[in-house]
């Protein structure tokens, strides 16, 4: 094969770089510079000399976005900044609620604040992460903080930058958007579907996820997807912008699109004006949203209101109404849930509501039932609650007389025949049959299993379901007493499958107390709160031996959650599945806070850079350990930055504001000695 000659090279150089203007021009500017016709033309061209010549093919060529062999599974991502959900705001004065609390923690007036706003797109959540100016990684929002890494099917999508525009890009960026597909795209889509006896989607935003999800990267190539940027979690060196919106509009520079309906208000009453001119609009836009996305506009007023639980506290979502539809309540059931909570299921005459077809609704407990004054036989309206969960909101048309009948609630559960009792000032009715109680066993063996639990890979619905139908398992504790002779006996259970389960049973038993924690199941405890009571307390014992007061004084606990813990607890049945868990082996890491030196209690600490001796994550559990809270931005009120080989902006900002800078070989130093116990807690001292 015959080396490329200088006009070959030359050739090459200019089609990639008109094929990038065109996406740059298409996806961002919005002002297409070359027909379809033409794109395919010079793309081809491109193809055909890549193929002569393979030695000229780059990783950022437009021809390198498509045909990667099929993967054959996603790994997971952890992310470096946790990819948080919004509040919700779901009225004007939500809003201006949520501008007097701004200002209130802001000690100013909330009006005089600004605001950037833009519509709140109904697709799927990505992150990219980007070196040097090339795309290195991008992955799915999945729970938060441990997404699914689909780098290779993103780089399918025109509208995703495989190298960022410009001369200087910064060195590191993580640029978070999602990813959409625009109405007239979608119905040819389906039609292509139906033509071809293929899948037919029920929705955009399903169509984006499942896309981005396929194994393959040349089908997620064939979907019409487009990447929209929001919000830039990471930038290294910091390039100085003040704002939000600055840093939208430097996104733009860098070749990504951003909504053109992004503007900046002040006060209450330019959301609330934004707000009512994009609910006018939102008919006419060509894509879904569901609401608006607001942020308050001034980075560094952003990092001092700082975050509560799994939201930050200088934004909100504020969601329009969803749409509704009407249709005839055929019958209603009842489902028993982990905690025992009955609830009435409404079974519909199936209807579209915001194009998704809905069968069942929620009508919540026994208190709604009569204040809607809803009878089987009456015509109803339905909505998807936060476009999620679908509810009956009114009665439309009441049954004729002879055809209706009252919803009569179970005073006995429906699956066990246990009572049904109420607590007085609780509005939900429960199976008093606990564990007893085969829906509630079911229940609560899949949160115990569930991935943000104990993690039990293989311990599937269809598996528990077999499991408690046998009697073969109880309580949770007795699920490490099944060994894989046993297993085989049930339906698609062989001697391999056996023992990966019993293997994963094994595996399963070291755990974090955290995790424990939440895996009980006590009612009204999430992640967060199970975080929480374990850093605080330290260990099981102590968490089992606090009183109610005692567990009030755990971070974001009140006094209903602190009942529920405490309550759970003083329950001889419970305290028995915890010795017979300890029993089976199962261990959790204590920090036994309560046996340890807090020196650091009340300091935040940032740590950047590389770390060689420890990772960060290690770094950040020792300095918790010791009371401290880790952060991911720098102010004047953090004690210290640790600061490894790589270190950027937040090393610069922290010289700039005098915040003490530790290097690795003295903050192991100083880790050891305030282990110990015998060293000043403020970094800047000498030990």
């Amino acid at each position: 094969m015959s080396q490329p000659d200088a006009k070959t090279r030359d050739e090459v150089t200019r089609l990639r770089a008109e094929l990038e203007d065109a996406n740059y021009r298409y996806y961002v500017l919005d002002d297409p510079a070359l027909t379809d016709a033409e794109y395919d033309r010079k793309l081809r061209r491109l193809q055909e000399i890549e193929g002569d010549h393979p030695e000229l093919v780059t990783p950022d060529s437009p021809t390198q976005r498509v045909g990667a062999p099929p993967a054959e599974g996603f790994p997971e991502v952890e992310h470096a900044v946790p990819m948080l959900s919004l509040d919700n705001a779901f009225d004007e004065d939500e809003i201006r609620a949520f501008v007097r609390r701004a200002g209130e923690r802001l000690e100013r007036d909330g009006e005089t604040l600004a605001f950037c706003c833009e519509p709140k797109l109904d697709g799927t959540a990505v992150s990219l992460v980007y070196e040097n100016g090339e795309l290195a990684s991008g992955a799915t929002r999945g729970d938060g903080r441990t997404g699914e890494g689909i780098t290779t099917n993103l780089r399918t999508l025109r509208s995703v930058p495989l190298k960022l525009r410009g001369a200087t890009p910064p060195g590191l960026i993580e640029v978070r958007g999602e990813v959409t597909i625009a109405h007239d795209k979608f119905e040819a889509l389906n039609e292509r579907a139906r033509q071809e006896g293929g899948k037919v989607f029920a929705n955009p935003r399903n169509a984006a996820a499942g896309s981005l999800r396929q194994l393959d990267p040349r089908i997620t190539a064939t979907r019409p997807l487009e990447f929209n940027a929001y919000q830039v979690a990471r930038i290294e060196p910091d390039p100085g912008e003040e704002t939000h919106s600055g840093l939208m509009a430097r996104l733009t520079d860098y070749g990504f699109r951003i909504n053109n309906l992004l503007q900046v208000v002040h006060g209450s009453q330019g959301l609330i004006d934004y707000c009512r001119d994009l609910g006018e609009k939102r008919d006419g836009l060509g894509y879904d949203i569901d609401g608006v996305v607001i942020k308050v506009d001034d980075l560094r007023l952003q990092r001092e209101l700082g975050f509560v639980a799994r939201a930050p506290r200088w934004a909100v979502a504020f969601k329009f109404p969803a749409q509704e539809q009407v249709t005839r309540l055929n019958d209603v059931e009842y489902q028993v849930g982990r905690t025992g909570a009955i609830t009435p299921v409404a079974r519909l005459e199936p209807v579209a509501v915001a194009g998704v077809t809905v069968a069942n609704a929620s009508l919540h407990n026994q208190d709604e039932i009569a204040r809607l004054g809803v009878k089987i036989g009456d015509r109803v309206s339905i909505r998807r609650a936060g476009d999620v969960i679908p509810q009956v909101v009114r009665v439309v048309e009441p049954a004729p007389a002879g055809d209706a009948r009252d919803i009569v609630f179970p005073s006995q559960c429906p699956v066990c025949g246990s009572e049904v009792e109420r607590i007085e000032g609780e509005a939900v009715a429960r199976c008093s049959g606990g564990l007893y109680c085969p829906a509630q066993r079911k229940e609560a063996f899949r949160h115990f299993a569930g991935r943000r639990a104990l993690d039990i890979d293989g311990l599937g619905e269809k598996l528990i379901d077999q499991l408690i139908e046998r009697d073969w398992v109880k309580t949770p504790a007795a699920l490490f007493r099944l060994d894989a002779a046993q297993l085989t006996e049930l339906p698609r259970m062989g001697r391999k499958s056996s023992e990966n389960l019993v293997a994963a049973l094994d595996k399963a038993k070291r755990t974090t107390l955290p995790r424990f924690i939440y895996a009980l199941g006590i009612r009204e405890v999430g992640e967060a709160t199970a975080n929480n009571l374990a850093r605080h307390f330290g260990t099981l014992d102590a968490i089992i031996a606090a009183d109610q007061a005692a567990l009030e004084a755990v971070e974001d606990i009140g006094p209903i959650v602190a009942h529920h813990v405490h309550t759970f607890f003083q329950q001889s049945h419970n305290l028995e599945t915890i010795e017979d868990l300890r029993a089976q082996g199962v261990r959790w890491e204590e920090a036994a806070v309560e046996e340890r030196p807090q020196p650091l209690s009340g300091q935040t600490w940032v740590l950047t850079g590389t770390l060689e001796s420890m990772t960060r994550d290690e770094g950040k559990a020792r300095l918790t350990a010791l009371g401290a809270k880790v952060a991911g931005s720098v102010s004047k009120k953090t004690a210290g930055v640790v600061a490894g080989p790589g270190a950027g902006s937040k090393l610069d900002k922290a010289e700039q504001m005098g915040v003490p800078v530790l290097d690795e070989r003295e903050f192991l130093s100083r880790l050891e000695a305030w282990e110990r116990g015998d060293t000043p807690s403020t970094p800047g001292e000498a030990t």
